[in-house]
């Protein structure tokens, strides 16, 4: 398997869970298709003889010598946003598979132990916090929270977790405590690299960023019969969060939120609803920005839910702060990769949670469109192949 063995990877996972509604990919952990991947990654590994382990918290590990401590991780996750793109998370993966066999075949014995993890719940799109796995391993999330958090369709993650055979989840100092130095590879989820002409960049920070939860009250009713004065609408300001999340954050600059899930209940089209919740996603240059961003939604989306006879309520569901990686660990890539872009991202990832308990880094791989969490995200094929080439100079440089 050569660096254009990724692509290869990719090729072999191209039709588990794709989702004819939404384009795409639809992979949430521990569903059949995300199983199928965790299964094929399992196979994968062993092929190359590294031993494949599952922890507490559902991340998967496949070994290059004995487990740590000081070991060097790499990898990503297999799970999707809904309708999500190909490379966001296997690119990662299937990248690690490639560096690792192709440093089999050219003799390479590694100095310390090497490990590819696919971590789980990454998006957060099953749950509702992202970087699950790593935050309850790392103990950023804790186990009491976690086993209280339902899915769609009203599963506790503790029963889901059961029925995928993990123990008691939770932070696992043991496991944490085996990572020397964390590196993430990710397709890039923008432009950056587009417009700076370039394959591969080092990453440096990531926003700060979090999710909310907007709940307004109502009174369902009939929609044929029940005259405007009478309604108690909690669509309107519902309506009203969305449209205000555009301009609080339009008037700090470099500020993003997005209100990319409404869920009304019941949801018939001639029903008014009698409640309606939202989620809340806002990433900014400080917290500052972040607090005064949801700040305003939330004094707004109460002020319109009181004018239409509804109660609201916002609750912070996951936040996280500005993620500096480590300096002298992208200064120790940057120059082993013969210098290279050092880009921010608006993006969380599991090294992010990381990077408060060991030194992390990441290295971003071009995406031609731009575009990500949504079936046009790509990377091109020299790209890809610079991505591997970059993981193998990165293993070469710290094993």
């Amino acid at each position: 398997m050569t660096s254009s063995g990724a692509r290869g990877l990719l090729g072999e996972i191209a039709e588990v869970g794709r989702d004819a509604r939404r384009g795409g990919y639809t992979r949430h952990v521990f569903d059949d298709a995300e199983l199928e991947l965790r299964a094929w990654f399992a196979e994968r590994a062993e092929r190359l003889g590294l031993a494949v382990t599952t922890d507490r918290n559902g991340n998967v590990w496949a070994w290059w010598g004995e487990p740590g401590p000081d070991a060097l991780v790499t990898g990503s996750h297999l799970d999707s946003v809904p309708g999500g793109g190909p490379h966001d998370g296997p690119l990662g993966v299937v990248s690690a598979l490639a560096a690792v066999e192709r440093l089999q075949t050219a003799g390479f014995t590694p100095s310390r132990p090497v490990a590819v993890v696919v971590f789980a719940e990454e998006e957060g799109s099953r749950f509702g916090i992202a970087c699950l796995g790593s935050r309850l391993l790392s103990g950023a999330l804790s186990a009491e929270r976690a086993a209280s958090l339902t899915d769609a369709a009203g599963n506790r993650f503790s029963d889901v977790a059961r029925a995928a055979s993990l123990g008691s989840f939770g932070a696992d100092a043991e496991a944490l405590a085996r990572i020397g130095v964390f590196v993430e590879l990710h397709v890039e989820q923008g432009r950056g690299l587009v417009d700076l002409d370039a394959p591969v960049a080092v990453g440096s920070t990531i926003l700060e960023h979090g999710r909310w939860r907007i709940d307004v009250r109502g009174q369902g009713n009939h929609a044929g019969t029940t005259a405007l004065v009478d309604r108690r609408d909690p669509m309107l300001p519902a309506a009203y969060a969305v449209l205000a999340a555009r301009r609080a954050a339009a008037a700090r600059m470099g500020s993003r939120a997005t209100i990319g899930r409404l869920e009304p209940l019941p949801g018939g089209t001639n029903v008014i609803a009698s409640r309606v919740s939202a989620w809340l996603d806002v990433r900014a240059d400080s917290e500052k920005d972040t607090r005064d961003i949801v700040a305003e939604i939330a004094a707004g989306v109460a002020e319109a839910a009181a004018a239409e006879g509804c109660e609201a309520s916002v609750v912070e569901e996951s936040y996280t702060g500005e993620v500096s990686f480590d300096p002298r660990l992208r200064d120790r890539l940057d120059s082993a990769l013969g210098g290279v872009p050092v880009l921010p991202t608006g993006a969380g990832h599991d090294a992010g949670v990381l990077a408060a308990h060991v030194p992390t880094a990441m290295l971003f791989v071009r995406n031609p469109s731009g575009i990500s969490h949504a079936p046009e995200e790509g990377a091109d094929d020299a790209a890809i192949d610079a991505g591997v080439d970059a993981l193998v100079c990165a293993i070469e440089e710290l094993a």
